[in-house]
């Protein structure tokens, strides 16, 4: 059994935990990230992630960007509603930042911070399987399994990024959750018609279908519903194709290549208290949200690197890292940005992903609405971009 004692552990080794651990590099904060899986085989995860243009400074901060094999600029967003003549288009002239963001690979981005925390002086285990956690007044400790030997660490600040499977055996944490009773299909196609940055999010009764822009072509997020996500899947290539056209429409013309593709179910998921005795959540571990408008990465990132900003205002102070005034802090903070982010988003699927002709027409003057009223597309747009701050 080895012991040891750190400011801050974080638990879970995903891109939202390896942001907080890179946010702590060099701060005078001690820190160890314990991650169950290496890294993941290439073709493992195509899904692919739009980032917002404040993800993009985030992970330049943290000294990622530039390495990024592939990161596709999002000069343009389409939105429209199928049934529907309302359309709203978002440009970067609209929220007032250089580009709107960027689309790249899950894997790839997964990689890059996994070389960036590999190389930095930061903690780190692979292949730690926790066990369990305690929690006291003044510490926490966590227990894991490593290359077949127990073992445990101590620390001030215990912070779950695993998805919320720890977090569930906490007495003081509770989820709220709601099934869409919807699937997410992914992968890359390719279009007849060339577009660069333009990204489409187009709604339509079963949920909305994105096309985000993955340099000449496209990454794909089809929503389906639980009966067609197996027939959809299991089609091949060209009846997949013809399937998707039919779906969308004719603004990209004929699809012509589809890539691997996977599916996924859609839920809403989210900690009622964000922190618990020593305890605090950041990504999936606090929320999970529906993929549309693509905010649920974004906002992980965020809770990342604001938590690293708060342990670093708190390190040297009376309340310190871990101590309830530093998470009652640090909770009020991410509440309004969380909470609207989830509203937004399940605001959206509610609204739009229905056969109601009345709601239907609504929605469409709505986007009409937004698309004539600059300073409301401006105040949507950069909380899009930049969440509650925006």
């Amino acid at each position: 059994m080895i012991s040891a004692h750190y400011d801050i552990v974080i638990i879970g080794g995903g891109p939202v935990g390896m942001a907080l651990s890179l946010a702590l590099q060099d701060t005078g904060i001690s820190s160890l990230l314990l991650e169950a899986r290496g890294l993941p085989e290439k073709d493992e995860d195509p899904r692919p992630l739009a980032l917002s243009y404040g993800s993009h400074l985030i992970l330049h901060r943290l000294g990622v960007w530039n390495r990024l094999v592939k990161k596709t600029p999002i000069t343009t967003i389409h939105i429209s509603n199928r049934g529907s003549l309302g359309q709203t288009i978002l440009t970067p002239q609209d929220a007032g930042v250089p580009t709107l963001g960027f689309v790249v690979n899950y894997h790839d981005l997964f990689r890059s911070m996994h070389q960036r925390l590999t190389t930095s002086t930061s903690g780190y285990i692979a292949g730690a399987i926790v066990t369990g956690l305690d929690t006291a007044e003044n510490s926490g400790t966590v227990y894991f399994n490593y290359q077949n030997e127990e073992q445990k660490v101590t620390a001030k600040l215990i912070v779950l990024a695993d998805g919320g499977k720890l977090a569930q055996q906490l007495p003081d944490v509770a989820y709220q959750s709601h099934d869409y009773h919807q699937f997410a299909v992914v992968g890359n196609v390719k279009a007849e018609k060339k577009q660069s940055g333009v990204a489409y999010e187009r709604f339509t009764a079963d949920g909305p279908v994105a096309l985000l822009p993955n340099e000449e072509d496209f990454a794909l997020v089809w929503t389906v519903s639980p009966e067609a996500v197996h027939e959809i899947t299991a089609l091949n290539e060209a009846e997949f194709l013809l399937r998707l056209h039919r779906h969308f429409g004719d603004r990209l013309g004929k699809f012509m290549h589809a890539g691997k593709r996977s599916a996924f179910p859609l839920t809403l998921k989210y900690a009622m208290n964000v922190t618990a005795q020593r305890v605090a959540l950041i990504g999936n571990a606090a929320q999970t949200l529906h993929p549309v408008a693509g905010q649920g990465f974004n906002l992980g990132l965020r809770d990342a690197y604001e938590l690293a900003q708060e342990a670093i205002a708190t390190q040297n102070t009376l309340r310190g890292i871990g101590a309830p005034a530093m998470l009652s802090n640090y909770r009020q903070k991410r509440q309004i940005d969380s909470g609207g982010g989830r509203l937004f988003t399940d605001s959206l699927i509610k609204l739009f992903s229905n056969d109601n002709p009345l709601l239907k027409h609504a929605c469409g003057i709505g986007l009409i609405t937004l698309n004539c009223t600059p300073p409301l597309k401006r105040f949507v747009a950069r909380r899009m971009i930049f969440g509650a701050r925006g």
